[in-house]
């Protein structure tokens, strides 16, 4: 009996403590939900934006300040991320889980996230104001509305208001709709993809498997990788994939016209239906497809639309801010440190920034988001650097056929090019698999050029006039060279932004081209 006493008392104590543990974990949730939600008030480094170049600043402000305070708003819901694999390498995943992943193998075959970090590198902007160390937080699904720059304050679209020391405006771009499609109605628009996000890889990438034929409105960057990637999905699904624009040629903006009209030949040879020289004049919906009638009577019945007509620089906050934007080029209006006003910087699509060398302009490639976030990022921490690295950008039309540029590359310039026969080893496949990484910028940034040596090697004639297997485009203003382009040439890069920092007037292009090597096999 004195046993089972002692033991219904040891149970009863026992339930007891659990009863109290329980009550006290039930007090702990109920009293932290609303502190859950409550967000610091303040954030010493405050990044508007959470693309390339806000991630970008946020690790050069960690890098000089490591104890630093950083909190990334945006309106996306996902942590910050690579764009270029959108357009590129996911295309060609053979993973069919691909758009839930977002993994894929690079042309060499490594595997790798389109996340920078994974969630583990974050700590929750909850618990921003008492992290010892500091850290970086990411507040999602959250729009900044209006910035009072005097009271270094900015207001949430749920009226939330957080003080800052420091601002970044890193706020990129909106997709340009065509005007005419705006006009057509619900039916139109809604089987027409603007592609800038994650949503919309996954959404075009489903519509792709569903439907009959797409075309893709645009013989830019994005509009050629895009076409190029549906077109081999099409040699597999016989998808129909049609690209129209108003060049003569993929890429005629940029391309020298000969280039860009052997550009669009590779782009057919994917299996791309390219029609050029092509101005939409209508869209209409019709009997559940989408006819595109151009100003030259041609008609186009296809299934969906993708817009790749350009980026509009999202400067919403201007007006509140008080902040300039550039009248040519867009963009807020920063000087060679990215700064805008006292205490506010801008980077990556949004910043229209002084260039030491090549004057005024903006700029919208990964690479540039890289570069200068993270110029910004040190400023922010006090560095005062002006912006003296170019940045260069690349394409790739899938794994054969790819090219990296820098500086002012534009197709109304004078050009000089040189080109020698491609070999095996002249792709962005192969480059990849020398250089370790898909996204060649992050590689090559850091790196510098020192007195290049020219090879040895003469120039051969060119056997065959047509054949672009590769060489280097030069750009010219006033006899100096502004742009340069590797086509299948890679790891020059440095070479190419000395020759551009140097600014200086050259006799022979063919000797300067000497100096990449490219008669070399």
């Amino acid at each position: 009996l004195l046993q089972l006493v002692s033991l219904f008392t040891s149970v009863f104590f026992t339930l007891s403590q659990c009863w109290g543990c329980w009550k006290s974990f039930d007090y702990t949730i109920a009293d932290s939900t609303p502190v859950s939600l409550k967000l610091p008030a303040h954030a010493p480094y405050l990044l508007i934006g959470g693309g390339t170049a806000s991630f970008a600043a946020a690790r050069s402000i960690r890098a000089r300040d490591p104890g630093a305070k950083v909190l990334i708003v945006t309106d996306e819901p996902d942590l910050p991320y690579m764009r270029p694999p959108l357009s590129k390498e996911l295309w060609f995943s053979d993973d069919p889980a691909v758009t839930d992943t977002l993994r894929f193998k690079q042309w060499n075959g490594k595997e790798r996230s389109i996340y920078f970090q994974p969630p583990s590198f974050y700590i929750r902007p909850e618990d921003l104001d008492g992290a010892e160390n500091g850290g970086v937080a990411v507040l999602n699904n959250r729009k900044v509305v209006y910035m009072d720059v005097r009271g270094n304050k900015v207001k949430l679209d749920d009226d939330t208001e957080i003080s800052y020391d420091k601002c970044l405006i890193a706020t990129g771009g909106i997709p340009r709709n065509l005007q005419l499609i705006e006009r057509a109605g619900e039916e139109v628009m809604k089987r027409t993809t603007l592609f800038r996000k994650i949503e919309d890889f996954k959404s075009l990438d489903k519509v792709s498997r569903n439907v009959k034929s797409v075309t893709i409105i645009g013989g830019g960057f994005l509009g050629s990788e895009l076409a190029c990637a549906l077109g081999r999905r099409s040699t597999e699904s016989g998808l129909e994939v049609i690209q129209m624009f108003p060049e003569k040629g993929n890429m005629g903006k940029v391309l020298p016209e000969y280039l860009s009209n052997w550009t669009t030949e590779k782009v057919k040879k994917e299996g791309v239906k390219v029609l050029t020289e092509a101005l939409v004049k209508s869209v209409t919906c019709k009997d559940d497809q989408l006819e595109i009638k151009l100003k030259d009577g041609r008609v186009v019945t296809t299934d969906h639309i993708v817009a790749a007509v350009g980026l509009e620089p999202n400067v919403d906050l201007a007006k509140s801010a008080g902040l300039e934007v550039d009248s040519d080029f867009g963009g807020y209006r920063v000087n060679a440190e990215l700064q805008a006003r006292s205490n506010i910087w801008v980077a990556g699509d949004a910043a229209c920034f002084y260039d030491i060398r090549l004057g005024r302009r903006r700029v919208e490639h990964h690479d540039h988001a890289v570069v200068s976030g993270r110029l910004a990022g040190e400023n922010m921490t006090g560095a005062s650097k002006p912006y003296w690295h170019q940045s260069m950008f690349w394409s790739d039309l899938g794994p054969d056929v790819g090219y990296e540029a820098i500086g002012i590359v534009d197709s109304s310039l004078p050009t000089v090019g040189v080109f020698a026969k491609a070999t095996a080893k002249d792709t962005p496949k192969a480059a990849t698999e020398m250089s370790g990484t898909g996204i060649r910028s992050e590689s090559e940034t850091e790196d510098t050029a020192v007195s290049p040596v020219a090879s040895d090697t003469p120039s051969p004639a060119a056997e065959n006039k047509d054949d672009f297997g590769k060489g280097v485009i030069f750009y010219l203003r006033d006899k100096v060279v502004v742009g340069i382009i590797l086509w299948n040439v890679f790891n020059r890069m440095p070479i190419a932004r000395k020759i551009i920092k140097d600014g200086e007037e050259h006799a022979d292009l063919n000797e300067v081209a000497k100096l990449f090597n490219i008669h070399e096999d």
